[in-house]
């Protein structure tokens, strides 16, 4: 019977001391009982007025070595030195727990991010995506899918105390200037992204970056139509207008409910049917077969929809006895595992332009 009360009762107190708030109450509650008794003690003991009591009790617990307000005796002296250990222990116990509960998660936070900006120091070939909002998010979802690196660039201070939070790669400050975008080690990615709100942000995001890396491949987003051309004169390789996008496939929608039911399945991250892209370089195991020779279909389970020319022009439905050269890139669709697995196996080099 006394056992189970006894675990209960230090379960309890354990909870409660692990909480560090609840300390700091706890340790303040102490020091005002201690105040009262030290007040009540030098009343009763010395005889003394309130005001001189309380006078008392608090330099004594503060350790300042005032003088004393009257000669005390011994047993008055006796007393003293009881409060002075006690009041030193209960003070510095308060004071050590405000500290901890000001600065430890400060500590603990800057800790962190000093973890993953060496984390970041050391990556390579990585991805730098600018604007964790709704664009933000889903782009970095489909860089998960692909088991690509990437570190993310946020100006506000809640999303990215989030992504602490989640031991989520990125950097806090703004994304237009130098200095943001060396500690994301643009000077060592492979791709960038500008999905901030602003189109006068993506230019200037755009700028900074292929100033710092020329040989960057860069997708901007652009809210209005005037903005892709600048854009594109600030450095950016694609423009992707989400607004057009979004209003081409709500008319497709509309339209042609099945092509959008595909449309939906292909670009959706997750699901099981994905498009890919082989760029053929001079030593391709494809470059010089036919499409038919390649008998993709039958050994890599995707077929070939789609060729990018040299000269960055699409031949759709390319016909069978089209020779595969060097330079040209094919456009995939198939099963997402059979896409990252030739993707991997022919090693893709993504971001060409």
């Amino acid at each position: 019977m006394l056992a189970p009360f006894v675990a209960t009762i230090g379960s309890r107190a354990r909870s409660l001391f692990a909480d560090p708030v609840r300390r700091f109450e706890l340790s303040i509650v102490a020091l005002g009982l201690l105040i009262l008794l030290g007040t009540g003690g030098y009343i009763v003991l010395e005889e003394m007025r309130l005001s001189d009591a309380f006078y008392m009790t608090i330099i004594t617990v503060t350790t300042v070595g005032f003088a004393e307000v009257q000669p005390l005796s011994t047993v008055g002296r006796l007393f003293t030195s009881m409060l002075i250990l006690l009041g030193v222990g209960v003070a510095t116990t308060a004071v050590s727990n405000a500290i901890s509960i000001v600065l430890g998660p400060l500590m603990w936070l800057s800790i962190r991010e000093r973890k993953m900006e060496a984390k970041i120091r050391m990556m390579e070939g990585h991805f730098v995506v600018c604007g964790y909002g709704r664009m933000g998010e889903q782009i970095v979802r489909d860089l998960q899918a692909r088991n690509q690196p990437y570190v993310i660039v946020e100006a506000d201070t809640e999303i990215t105390n989030e992504l602490l939070e989640e031991n989520v790669l990125h950097i806090t400050g703004d994304a237009t200037t130098d200095e943001t975008l060396l500690k994301a080690g643009i000077d060592r990615a492979k791709g960038f992204v500008a999905a901030l709100n602003a189109d006068a942000d993506n230019v200037m995001a755009v700028l900074t970056a292929r100033e710092l890396n020329p040989k960057l491949f860069i997708v901007a987003r652009a809210s209005h139509p005037g903005a892709e051309s600048k854009l594109r004169r600030a450095g950016a390789n694609r423009v992707v207008s989400p607004y057009q996008i979004g209003g081409h496939r709500m008319a497709v929608a509309l339209l042609r409910p099945a092509v959008h039911d595909f449309m939906e399945q292909i670009f959706s991250a997750g699901d099981d049917m994905d498009l890919g892209e082989v760029p053929i370089g001079e030593d391709s195991k494809l470059a010089g077969k036919t499409i038919a020779a390649t008998d993709l279909r039958r050994t890599r389970h995707v077929s070939i929809i789609a060729i990018q020319r040299a000269n960055g022009e699409i031949v759709i439905n390319p016909n069978t006895q089209h020779v595969i050269t060097p330079g040209e890139t094919l456009i995939v669709i198939g099963h997402s595992e059979a896409i990252y697995r030739i993707e991997e196996e022919l090693d893709v080099t993504a971001g060409n332009e």
